[in-house]
């Protein structure tokens, strides 16, 4: 298990953590002062009270949505993904939308989101005129495969 620096900007911020042994993401709770209601269709940016310092530069952070609150609430990531680069040490902070007809209350400590750690490949470009190896998707191109 690798070990990641984290910082807790109040004493009762709560310390990401797996709920289950098969857990691949750890939950992230709210951290907030008063509850925020989230109207349809508005997006918030949620305090978490935690700052993390990866350092590793091949590991990157991604924050996703949590699956229940997506389906049963309809509580999501407004920008879909969050990356936390290896170098942020800034809170982390989550932009919530709430994409049902319904306003939901957020209260401190819900868990909100979940982050996941998945190492990460530094790319340099080559620049060619043309793919010497052409695959058979090349020219059939995005979506040719329909949804059945």
């Amino acid at each position: 298990m690798k070990k990641i620096k984290i910082f807790k900007i109040h004493k009762n911020s709560w310390i990401p953590k797996y709920m289950t042994n098969g857990a691949s993401g750890l939950d992230i709770k709210a951290y907030l002062k008063k509850n925020i209601i989230l109207k349809p269709l508005e997006t918030k940016l949620i305090k978490t009270g935690i700052k993390i310092y990866i350092k590793k530069k091949n590991i990157t952070g991604l924050i996703v949505p949590r699956s229940g609150l997506g389906h049963k609430n309809g509580i999501i990531l407004s920008n879909s993904i969050g990356i936390i680069d290896s170098d942020y040490q800034g809170e982390i902070i989550i932009p919530l939308l709430n994409r049902s007809k319904k306003p939901f209350k957020i209260k401190n400590k819900d868990r909100i989101a979940q982050i996941i750690f998945i190492p990460i490949w530094k790319v340099k470009f080559s620049i060619v005129n043309k793919f010497k190896n052409k695959t058979k998707r090349n020219k059939l191109g995005f979506g040719h495969t329909g949804i059945k």
